[in-house]
């Protein structure tokens, strides 16, 4: 059901003024989203922080640590209104590729049990699954359990 791309998305590297778009991309998606601070000190320590831009509007942003042969994709997400259209997964592709430059052989990543469209794009992609984490999530009646997957690079 996804549809054709859009060419004028732009991806890039995110920077501290772009903050204030991404934490409004994530408060639309999430009832418990990351803190600023979360993104700040992830830019802070060099993680791989990158943007989605439509025109001059960022509408999607991922996150993802590289080390020790492995990445791990800490945040993916699409303004909630943009979803189904390419850019999650377009976004995906260039951090596993920057992971594969720069010597990771694993991909590794958490996803809400509950959050099927996430869940479709990564099996998509190739990932699989490889364990649960309990409680891993907020949730607004306690805890919601993460698949964690993993991808081969």
């Amino acid at each position: 059901m996804n549809a054709a791309v859009d060419p004028t998305l732009h991806l890039r590297p995110m920077q501290a003024p772009d903050l204030d778009a991404v934490m409004a991309c994530e408060r639309a998606n999430y009832e418990f989203p990351w803190q600023e601070e979360v993104f700040v000190e992830c830019l802070r320590v060099g993680y791989n922080c990158w943007v989605a831009e439509l025109g001059r509007v960022v509408v999607a942003h991922g996150v993802m640590s590289v080390g020790a042969d492995e990445c791990h994709i800490l945040n993916l997400c699409v303004h909630p209104h943009l979803q189904g259209l390419g850019y999650g997964r377009r976004l995906l592709r260039r951090l596993l590729g920057l992971a594969r430059r720069r010597g990771a052989d694993t991909a590794f990543l958490e996803v809400r049990v509950s959050n099927q469209g996430a869940r479709g794009l990564y099996a998509a992609e190739g990932f699989c699954e490889i364990g649960t984490r309990r409680g891993y999530y907020p949730a607004r009646n306690g805890r919601e359990d993460a698949v964690v997957l993993a991808l081969a690079l």
